[in-house]
């Protein structure tokens, strides 16, 4: 059985329908750890830190110019 509709939708049904599929924007979150803002439920990507604990090591740049 076939469920397919019997009359065509307007305009503006689908519109209706659509307007409250929007995208929304990236939530940001400052890092307690070096107060850098960043995206929710990531690693900082400044100094690798999340909910606390250092997940990622980060090198220095200045430790990085000195071995060059």
């Amino acid at each position: 059985m076939s469920h397919e509709p019997k009359k065509r939708h307007s305009r503006q049904r689908q519109g209706k329908r659509r307007a409250s599929i929007r995208l929304s924007l990236a939530k940001f979150v400052v890092c307690p750890n070096c107060q850098a803002k960043h995206a929710e439920h990531i690693v900082c990507p400044e100094c690798g830190y999340y909910k606390g604990n250092q997940v990622v090591v980060k090198k220095n740049k200045t430790s990085l110019a000195q071995t060059a």
